[in-house]
């Protein structure tokens, strides 16, 4: 893995002071413009300490992102290191992520929806050709490559994939419940099917805008996705057609030898034949996609945000937020300090428990007094 040190890498970039996003205490991406060509890039910058354990992990990563270039696919262009960090130069996507850019707009329909799998499929299908499989297909690894209406969707996060042996055949159970493939939770010798599977739970979402399996228990949650038990409940896929139902059935097949594989989903009417409908479904998929994920990733990015407070700032709370964990809606923080600090922190999850049903960011103002770090990206 050839790498460059950090004084090669300080004469190429000027990094800006804006962090993009956070992965708690792993990683970090910021914004950087190259010097010589003023071009934006996208640095993930990763503790060393953080890799003790994973280093076959990562060197995975950026084995399969050396080897790859699509055009639906966020490229890495360069690596460097320090003797603290190894830094990852990738491309800079601006858009946001897929589901927030469908909750904005005023129109969306079917058609949408089919021209955002394709490019999905098109993307994952060269992968595939690869011999990659990424495994962790959802929506939130999906993001608009820029601002504008006609932006393009680019696959991201290739932390869980992986090059197929001989066989193409897998066992590490891996990828995020929802999504994975029947055959995963099963403990079975999996290939690249898994993928096709996860892209036909996002076409579903895409569709209505709540998931095909949902508990809030997860062993009820994985007997669902076992026995592949969805349906296409009225009346929310009462103005879907039957093209649409059909295609998401056939990557939604419990038995992989069965589902359908990219190159197939590809060919079917709803993605090549023109049979998508042009009928506006936005009110009501996007009301259920305000419902149904904007509470989950309001919880991991704030518990992300607060990790890196945590972490990163030389403020007196800092020693005492040791531990924010979210697991099925509860909030669980270890304290350590002085009873005074931890009521400040109490007084923080009382508010956050306060406004989250309300899907309401402002309270953001008092946590950053009471932190004393600077105000998160939320969008």
């Amino acid at each position: 893995m050839c790498q460059y040190c950090l004084s090669a890498y300080k004469a190429r970039l000027t990094c800006l002071s804006l962090c993009l996003s956070c992965s708690g205490a792993f990683s970090e991406v910021v914004m950087a413009r190259e010097r010589a060509t003023g071009k934006m890039v996208a640095i993930k910058c990763i503790p060393k300490k953080a890799l003790k354990g994973k280093e076959t992990s990562i060197e995975n990563e950026i084995a399969v992102l050396r080897k790859i270039k699509h055009e639906n696919i966020v490229a890495l262009e360069d690596i460097y290191e320090s003797s603290n960090h190894l830094y990852l130069i990738m491309q800079l996507v601006s858009g946001g992520e897929l589901f927030d850019r469908i909750v904005e707009k005023g129109f969306y329909t079917e058609m949408d929806a089919s021209r955002l799998i394709r490019q999905v499929l098109d993307a994952v299908n060269y992968l595939h050709s690869m011999g990659i499989v990424h495994r962790d297909l959802k929506p939130e690894n999906l993001l608009y490559f820029s601002p504008h209406d006609e932006s393009k969707i680019m696959i991201s996060d290739f932390g869980l994939s992986k090059m197929e042996g001989t066989g193409g055949v897998m066992a590490t159970a891996c990828g995020t419940p929802g999504y994975v493939a029947p055959e995963v939770l099963a403990q079975k010798p999996y290939s690249k099917a898994v993928d096709c599977w996860s892209i036909g739970v996002i076409a579903y979402i895409l569709l209505c805008g709540y998931p095909p399996f949902y508990d809030e228990n997860d062993s009820k949650l994985f007997e669902q996705i076992l026995k592949a038990d969805y349906e296409f409940d009225a009346p929310y896929w009462d103005d879907i057609s039957d093209s649409a139902k059909d295609f998401i059935s056939c990557l939604m097949e419990k038995d992989p030898e069965k589902r359908f594989t990219c190159d197939q989903a590809l060919e079917h009417p709803w993605i090549a034949g023109g049979t998508a409908l042009c009928k506006n479904i936005h009110e009501s998929v996007s009301r259920q996609m305000r419902k149904n994920f904007a509470k989950s990733k309001w919880r991991v990015r704030l518990s992300s945000w607060l990790s890196n407070v945590a972490r990163n700032t030389h403020t007196q709370y800092s020693p005492f937020l040791s531990l924010l964990n979210i697991k099925n809606g509860s909030w669980l923080v270890s304290l350590r300090g002085s009873i005074a600090v931890q009521h400040r922190i109490v007084w923080l999850v009382s508010l956050l428990f306060c406004c989250r049903e309300k899907n309401d960011l402002h309270f953001f103002e008092p946590i950053t007094v009471v932190l004393g770090g600077a105000k998160p990206r939320m969008q």
